[in-house]
C-alpha cells in the first residue's frame, strides 16, 4: 500500500508563507478546489474527493491522529461519477463530515506542499513526503522536519487529526 509522512500546521496566512514555499519549490503553484465528503469507516477513513474539472477519486487511508509527522497508508481509485457515488455511500455508510478547501500545491522533490484555505477553519500548511517502497518512516520524518525548519514552522503550530475532525470539534464546541 502506498504511504507517506504527513504533517499539518496552522499558519498565520497562505500569502505570508507562499514566498518561502515558492523559493523551495521545483514546481507550482497549482490551484486546486477540493470538496471532500467523509463516510463512516471502522478501520480508517474513507473520503470522496471531488476536484471538479480535475476529476474525482475515492480515498481510503489510515494514520494516527497525533500532532507532528505521522505515517499514512492510502489507496486511491478514480471515480467517474462522484455525485452518484456520494449518494450511494451516504445511504450505505452515512456521511460523517465534509471539508471544502482551496489548495495551492507546490512540489519540492518528492514532497507535496499544500497551502490550504479551509472553509470554516482557516489557513494551514500540509506536507506529504511520499515514501519509496522499503524506505523507513524515519527518513520521511527527517525530510518533513527539514522542510518545516526552512519554512519556519514551529512545533507548537502542528495539529493532530484531520480537517474534518477540527470542523466537527468547532461545530460541537
Amino acid at each position: 500500500m502506498p504511504r507517506n509522512i504527513e504533517i499539518k500546521a496552522r499558519i498565520a496566512g497562505v500569502e505570508a508563507l507562499r514566498p518561502l514555499v515558492a523559493r523551495l519549490a521545483d514546481t507550482g503553484p497549482t490551484m486546486i478546489e477540493q470538496d471532500d465528503t467523509f463516510f463512516a469507516c471502522p478501520h480508517g477513513r474513507l473520503k470522496l474527493r471531488d476536484q471538479f474539472a480535475a476529476g474525482a477519486e475515492l480515498i481510503f487511508y489510515q494514520r494516527a491522529d497525533e500532532s507532528g509527522p505521522k505515517e499514512s497508508f492510502y489507496l486511491r481509485v478514480p471515480v467517474p461519477e462522484p455525485n452518484a457515488l456520494r449518494e450511494l455511500l451516504q445511504r450505505a455508510h452515512g456521511q460523517t463530515g465534509r471539508v471544502r478547501k482551496r489548495r495551492l500545491l507546490f512540489l519540492v522533490g518528492r514532497t507535496r506542499i499544500h497551502l490550504d484555505v479551509v472553509e470554516g477553519l482557516g489557513e494551514f500548511l500540509e506536507l506529504e513526503v511520499v515514501l519509496r517502497d522499503g524506505e523507513s518512516a524515519d527518513e520521511g520524518i527527517a525530510e518533513a522536519g527539514r522542510i518545516m525548519a526552512q519554512l519556519e514552522v514551529a512545533p507548537r503550530q502542528l495539529i493532530q487529526g484531520a480537517y474534518v475532525d477540527l470542523l466537527s470539534q468547532a461545530a460541537s464546541g
